[in-house]
């Protein structure tokens, strides 16, 4: 080894000896927790104490009760449609009869008009729901 690499390992080996002659309570000190808190309108800030420093980060009052950012829903209206929803309009293919708006069948064509009711519906809340802002 050269000169000042020995130099340099006692030296570290010293200033390791005197980091752990230290007493728990100056190693204490060096070192305070951080408390990290979002605080909402004007409420107050906690204050910070002598082992323990607090830092406060301010949203408004509006976002007080809202899901957090990472955990909302985003996408279009068909990618957050539930499987359920998607399943009921697979529950009439194929059917015949009363009430299912088939050419085949007794009386197939008197559920035509329901299913253009409900699409109506269904077409007006989506429009409704896509123009109202989030609260």
């Amino acid at each position: 080894m050269t000169k000042l690499t020995t130099l340099m390992s006692a030296a570290a080996m010293a200033l390791a000896a005197g980091a752990a002659a230290l007493p728990e309570a100056a190693l204490a000190q060096a070192a305070p927790s951080v408390a990290e808190i979002i605080v909402y309108g004007s409420d107050p800030c906690p204050r910070s104490t002598d082992d323990q420093v607090v830092v406060c980060a301010r949203r408004p009052e509006a976002e007080r009760y809202r899901i957090p950012p990472n955990m909302r829903q985003s996408g279009t209206p068909q990618e957050m449609e539930s499987w359920a929803r998607k399943s009921q309009s697979l529950s009439t293919v194929g059917a015949t009869g009363i009430n299912s708006c088939s050419p085949v069948g007794p009386a197939g064509y008197t559920g035509c008009l329901m299913r253009v009711i409900q699409e109506a519906k269904g077409q007006a809340k989506q429009t409704a729901d896509q123009q109202t802002p989030p609260q």
